[in-house]
């Protein structure tokens, strides 16, 4: 729904509405009763509702926070058999899944 800035000529007051598209436009100041409020032109504002994909995909919770660990435990891994070099058999085996440990599955 989008959020309406109203101003009032009389007295000043000035107030964010939110409103249908289809509501009627306010004409009475809630803080002198005067019949001057008027809606001002300003830069589109909505409020969303509701558990849409802007609720679920992008709002940062704990799925924001499972790729990083991912990332981290992938960078984990891969020094460790570098820090090994006095086994040949270790550096030259494969890490576990066959891929070496240089992809983001470890």
């Amino acid at each position: 729904m989008p959020i309406y800035a109203y101003r009032c000529t009389a007295c000043g007051h000035a107030k964010d509405v939110l409103q249908k598209i289809a509501d009627p436009v306010l004409t009475t100041c809630p803080a002198c009763g005067a019949e001057h409020f008027e809606k001002q032109l300003t830069a589109a504002g909505f409020q969303l509702k509701g558990s849409g994909w802007y609720a679920t995909d992008f709002k940062g919770g704990a799925a924001a926070a499972k790729p990083a660990e991912a990332k981290s435990d992938a960078a984990a891994p891969a020094p460790a058999p570098a820090a090994d070099s006095g086994s040949s058999t270790a550096s030259a085996a494969p890490a576990a899944g066959g891929c070496g440990g240089s992809c983001a599955c470890h």
